[in-house]
């Protein structure tokens, strides 16, 4: 990034006491930054960290410390994978990951972690899957089913119990 190209970026920041710089120009439907830089636009947060801190890493992408996707200060942005980047936000999977104990108590580690599918995030209570299972077994248990049976020219109906 030239000189020029920085004074123009520093133009369309507003630095607050508060630590964020926040972005006063074009914004994305996501809220982010964006500027026009070397024939396309891209997010003002990562022209901000590379130009002032250095290239972000292959394979990492840029975590908004200050939850402000409107935040163009470097040192509010830190270098991480999808994955922690995800966890650390506020959308289903982050707030499942910091979940220590389900709606009733009991604690979601070791063997009382039930995993579905980890790369989804799903994960529940091993103690109320057990409970809701056992409490479907025995409400079938107490249903009575009707059997029709027929046999040569008449109908017969039988209770059964299981």
């Amino acid at each position: 990034m030239t000189t020029k190209d920085l004074d123009r970026f520093m133009r369309k920041v507003d630095i607050h006491t508060g630590g964020c710089w926040e972005w006063r120009a074009a914004v994305d439907k996501d809220g982010y930054g964006t500027f026009w830089l070397i024939n396309q636009t891209r997010r003002a947060h990562r022209i901000s960290y590379e130009g002032l801190v250095g290239p972000i890493p292959e394979g990492l992408e840029l975590d908004h410390l200050c939850r402000n996707h409107g935040c163009v200060n470097p040192k509010h942005l830190e270098a991480v994978t999808t994955k922690v980047n995800q966890h650390r936000g506020f959308g289903v999977s982050g707030l499942n990951a910091r979940k220590t104990h389900c709606p009733r108590g009991h604690a979601l580690k070791g063997s009382n972690l039930k995993s579905f599918d980890l790369k989804k995030g799903e994960r529940s209570c091993r103690t109320c899957c057990n409970d809701k299972k056992r409490a479907a077994r025995q409400r079938m248990s107490k249903r009575s089913f009707s059997i029709v049976s027929r046999s040569a020219s008449t109908l017969s109906l039988a209770s059964v119990r299981y």
